[in-house]
């Protein structure tokens, strides 16, 4: 058995940093974990779509990309295939699926992302244009968005 502990990294949404890959790009990238942070190969990230936002199409090599909506909704696309998704649900893209994002829906679309094994992903959002969350986005990310007032 192994008897080393690992102090568990933590962090809020504040300490995020966002970056767009592509000064055109209409969607935003919040590094959560990454290599660096977390000493081990995955990028977990929160992806943040505008109001008809969406990925250009890519694919990967090696690794599987996990997608879940936060809120939101639009459509995925994988290899000619395409399925609506919107808050709460979950998304596989396996290696070499060539796949896209789109919001289709009237707000902005928010997932989480997570790219195991990272593949240079963390290194080509982290060479991208840092810009910042705003307002909504840490309503989003910290659930206040979800609050009901009485």
């Amino acid at each position: 058995m192994n008897n080393c502990c690992m102090i568990p990294v933590v962090k809020s949404a504040q300490d995020y940093q966002a970056y767009r890959i592509s000064p055109g790009d209409t969607n935003r990238l919040a590094i959560v974990f990454d290599p660096a942070i977390a000493n081990v190969s995955l990028t977990f990230c929160i992806e943040i779509f505008e109001v008809g936002g969406k990925t250009p199409p890519n694919r990967h090599q090696w690794a599987v990309e996990m997608f879940f909506v936060l809120k939101g909704e639009g459509l995925a696309s994988c290899d000619g295939k395409t399925v609506s998704i919107r808050a709460g649900d979950s998304l596989l893209v396996p290696p070499t699926g060539i796949h896209e994002i789109r919001n289709t829906g009237n707000g902005r679309l928010y997932t989480l992302c997570f790219m195991v094994p990272n593949e240079d992903f963390a290194e080509l959002i982290r060479s991208g244009i840092p810009v910042e969350l705003d307002e909504e986005d840490f309503r989003v990310l910290s659930r206040t968005d979800a609050l009901v007032t009485c």
